[in-house]
């Protein structure tokens, strides 16, 4: 059996998955592919922290900037997209390095997708009109009660992943946590999950400062583009932190350091989420940010090992 091995590149927002994806893939020989939920997003590549051009030209980089922002992420597709360009890396002899933060399509990729029916579209068309009535932290809070767990790793301001819960719940009478438990690994697949190892209080001020580079940047701009493009204020691709805050400031007039404290405040509570989920994962390999050299030489013993 032919085995695709994976190396792949896991944190918090803003610790360096991009810096370190680019050296590694230089020493490896390697190409990028995305598997976070918010890169994915066209015309969102400042607010969202795409690789730059300037960074994409480095080395191959797939899976960013290529949905339009009124398309939802589907974990199965979207795992299946990301097998796919890993697969065509290595038959051009590059070795794939996956990069992201969004812990839950990592575990779908690795640990195999849970068996989940289609679902009426009618039960989706109807949760998304609900979604658009009353909010996305009104579903949030049906949510908890009816799936905590699943609850407690997504954002109240995330429609679309509150939704699809709760869609799945309507359509099977069980919750999204336990389908996640039916799943089972796949053939032919290994991975190695390079962590870089931050706390909140290092990483807090690095956010700050990111932010305030992004608007430098254009961010606002971007998103006022993007919502000529797409109107609608609930459409995926707004979902993704920075986006809600700065569609504040061009539709209801919020002052521009109100939403940077916003902003701060929802980037640092997402990191912490995620520096929880990946603290929980013990086949994580931990290493500073920098270490460039110690990540390069714990791929190459992995990749050179037997399959």
């Amino acid at each position: 059996m032919s085995v695709t091995s994976l190396v792949c590149l896991v944190g918090a927002t803003g610790t360096g998955k991009t810096a370190a994806a680019l050296a590694l893939a230089g020493a490896l020989g390697g190409g990028v592919v995305n598997f976070d939920s918010r890169q994915v997003y066209a015309g969102l590549g400042i607010v969202t922290a795409q690789p730059t051009p300037q960074e994409q030209a480095v080395c191959p980089h797939s899976l960013y900037g290529y949905l339009p922002v009124d398309r939802p992420v589907r974990a199965g597709s979207f795992a299946a997209e990301i097998l796919a360009r890993a697969e065509t890396y290595r038959s051009e002899g590059l070795v794939p390095i996956l990069v992201g933060g969004t812990g839950l399509y990592l575990k779908s990729l690795v640990d195999g997708l849970a068996p989940i029916p289609d679902v009426d579209p009618r039960i989706r068309e109807e949760l998304a009109r609900e979604c658009a009535s009353v909010g996305s932290p009104v579903l949030y809070a049906r949510l908890r009660g009816v799936d905590p767990d699943y609850a407690s790793k997504i954002h109240p301001n995330d429609p679309q992943r509150i939704c699809r819960a709760l869609e799945v719940f309507a359509a099977t009478g069980r919750t999204l946590t336990w389908w996640h438990g039916q799943t089972r690994r796949p053939e032919g697949l290994r991975a190695l999950k390079i962590g870089l190892r931050t706390d909140l209080a290092t990483l807090t001020p690095r956010l700050e400062r990111r932010i305030g580079l992004m608007l430098e940047a254009g961010a606002l701009d971007e998103v006022r583009l993007a919502y000529k493009g797409c109107p609608h204020r609930d459409a995926p691709g707004f979902s993704g932190i920075g986006c809600p805050e700065l569609l504040a400031v061009l539709l209801d007039g919020l002052d521009m350091a109100q939403a940077r404290a916003d902003w701060l405040r929802s980037t640092r509570a997402y990191a912490k989420r995620q520096l929880t989920w990946f603290n929980k994962d013990g086949d994580i390999a931990w290493h500073d940010p920098a270490d460039f050299e110690g990540m390069t030489a714990r791929a190459r013993a992995f990749l050179e090992s037997p399959a």
